[in-house]
């Protein structure tokens, strides 16, 4: 590694260490209050174990929660690694300033007021943006709601889990947003790592903090990373790190909102965003590997699904197993809308599950064990799976409801117990919330995590194993000639005329049709002799040929052609006719654009008349 690389790679830990792993924190407006963000960021900071040093800053109080307070930032007896900025908007700025001065390396700046309030708080960002850069300090805000890591928990409103590693990352551009997938994934029995708002990301924004994230991945970081995104300001950058993550185990899922118009207008009155074009979001998600959402559950399913395979679901052949009818014939029927296969057991796997079970249950597949089961039967039927079926079955979806034949604490356990030890991942659905909401309250804490529907799980089973699959285009591609399609593009302005894009095509190793312009009746004759009939005849000039009955196929002789001519040539603005050899096949439509920073967007398709009716394009 040369000297400029040690550089950018020692500056890249001291910021990734500053926000997730500081040594020392300063509350700058920390208070006694619990209606103050100030209060409650410092109480939760405290509370939680931090292990470093604390300090607080608020002129008004000699010592906050037991610490010591001081007046100015000046008179804190040290470097604080991070600042937490909890003060009203106007004061910000100088206080950036003084923490500049004194080599602080991170603000997580909590106060609103800014950007998401108008023009005058935009500027205002702008000289928050100015400050940070001049120090080198990373700035994360404002209007944020705070970071929560294993070392810290330096958030003020919501939910304040335990954090444990190796479990879930949160990177949002909304607080609230973090707080309700975490009610939600809490409730179901999943854990959280680092969880982050940008607020206003004017400095540091979701891309910046997944390249951060990407580059400090190792042993103990998370295998999963949730994404909710308002706006995309470098998708380049979030390409780049979530492939790279993507390629290291990490799967990411995100939440891309502001889809729609009204969306938009949602997401710019929030944190001053804009929407991106849908479909360029859609594609750029694919070719980073993200797996999409659209939804704060359906998140929440998918990361349960991946929680219980663990990364161990390599086919889509899915084993259901319930204690009833209905809820088995659902979930059939999403695993084949998900394009999952239900294969019939082997017919030894049948005959051990009969053994087991009442002669009354069914053992093809799906596997009723009627609501008489037990956790004995659970245990063996796993165990008959595991040795019959461990290389004809990919995933085991069980769905366990409550009817009140046995106490289902003992079956609970069981069922954990075959997702910590069953070599075939198990995913389990846990029906009953309401009889037996203390249970899996219970069962939930001690790491299960669950879904309440079979439906829902197969789904997010289905999103799992269709999840996208990182590709690299080739180094070459054959026939492909660059110079020659840049010499032919060189002097061109505008709509490209039939001539340049045939030669377009043919130097980019495209095979075309027999074609040839004409611009005069008499030029038909050479034509027929170049090409066969049947003839398609194009008039040159007008772009939207079809809608002026520019496009004439199926010509089978010259009487017909001549005929076309007359007709075409009669559209005002006809410069011409291109005649082509009529072939047979499904007509597609090819098209490229540039979509700003996403780059290059290629778009293939049903192509004809009804392109945009049927809107068959990827």
């Amino acid at each position: 590694m040369n000297l400029e690389s040690r550089i950018r790679q020692d500056n890249v830990s001291r910021m990734y260490n500053s926000l997730f792993k500081p040594g020392s924190i300063v509350v700058v407006g920390g208070s006694e209050s619990l209606s103050k963000p100030g209060g409650k960021v410092l109480k939760n900071i405290v509370e939680h174990g931090y292990k470093g040093t604390l300090w607080v800053v608020n002129p008004g109080a000699a010592s906050v929660s037991v610490l010591p307070s001081f007046t100015s930032i000046g008179d804190i007896p040290g470097t604080p690694e991070l600042a937490i900025i909890v003060i009203p908007a106007p004061f910000v700025a100088a206080a950036l300033e003084d923490l500049g001065r004194i080599g602080t390396g991170a603000a997580i700046i909590l106060s609103s007021g800014f950007g998401e309030k108008g023009e005058e708080g935009k500027r205002e960002e702008e000289r928050l943006l100015a400050i940070a850069n001049s120090a080198g300090m990373i700035m994360v805000g404002p209007n944020c709601s705070g970071f929560m890591t294993p070392h810290y928990s330096g958030k003020f409103a919501g939910i304040i889990p335990e954090m444990k590693l190796r479990s879930i990352d949160i990177i949002s551009g909304s607080g609230a947003t973090v707080d309700l997938i975490m009610e939600q994934a809490v409730l179901r029995g999943l854990s959280f790592c680092n969880v982050v708002n940008v607020g206003n990301s004017v400095q540091t924004g979701i891309e910046d903090l997944v390249a951060l994230h990407d580059e400090n991945y190792g042993d103990e970081s998370s295998p999963i990373l949730m994404l909710y995104v308002e706006h995309l300001k470098k998708p380049g950058l979030l390409l780049r790190h979530c492939r790279s993550l993507t390629g290291k185990g990490c799967a990411v899922v995100a939440i891309k909102s502001g889809a729609s118009s009204a969306g938009a207008r949602a997401a710019a009155s929030h944190t001053g965003a804009l929407a991106t074009d849908d479909k360029a979001v859609e594609a750029l998600f694919r070719k980073a590997g993200i797996i999409r959402v659209k939804s704060k559950m359906e998140m929440v399913d998918v990361a349960c699904a991946l929680t219980a395979t663990g990364g161990r679901m390599h086919g889509n052949r899915v084993c259901v197993i319930t204690d009833a009818g209905g809820p088995g014939v659902m979930a059939s029927d999403e695993v084949e809308r998900q394009g999952l296969l239900l294969p019939p057991l082997r017919e030894k796997t049948q005959e051990r599950l009969r053994s087991v079970l009442p002669s009354e249950a069914s053992v093809a597949n799906p596997v009723d064990c009627l609501a008489t089961r037990t956790d004995a039967q659970l245990r063996q039927i796993f165990t008959v799976l595991e040795e019959e079926e461990k290389d004809g079955i990919d995933v085991i979806a069980i769905q366990v409801a409550n009817p009140g034949m046995s106490h289902n604490r003992k079956i609970y356990r069981e069922v954990l117990r075959a997702m910590n030890t069953c070599a075939i991942p198990v995913v389990t659905s846990l029906s009953s919330v309401t009889t037996c909401e203390g249970l899996i309250k219970e069962i939930a804490a001690e790491g299960m995590c669950y879904f309440p529907d079979e439906v829902n799980l197969c789904s997010a089973i289905g999103k799992v194993f269709h999840r996208p699959r990182l590709f690299d285009p080739p180094d070459e591609i054959p026939n492909y000639d660059k110079a020659a399609i840049g010499d032919i593009l060189e002097h061109e302005k505008g709509i490209l005329s039939s001539e340049s894009v045939s030669g377009v095509l043919l130097k980019a190793g495209f095979r075309l049709p027999q074609q040839e312009e004409i611009t005069s009746e008499g030029q038909l004759e050479a034509a027929y002799a170049e090409i066969c009939f049947p003839l398609a005849m194009k008039v040159l000039g007008p772009l939207h040929k079809s809608d002026l009955g520019g496009v004439k196929v199926g010509i089978g002789n010259r009487e017909d052609a001549r005929s076309a001519w007359g007709k075409l040539m009669a559209i005002q603005g006809a410069a011409g006719v291109l005649i082509q050899q009529m072939v047979d096949g499904i007509e597609v439509i090819l098209g490229v654009s540039k979509k700003g920073d996403m780059g290059h967007l290629v778009m293939f398709g049903l192509g004809g008349i009804y392109t945009e009716v049927l809107k068959d394009i990827r």
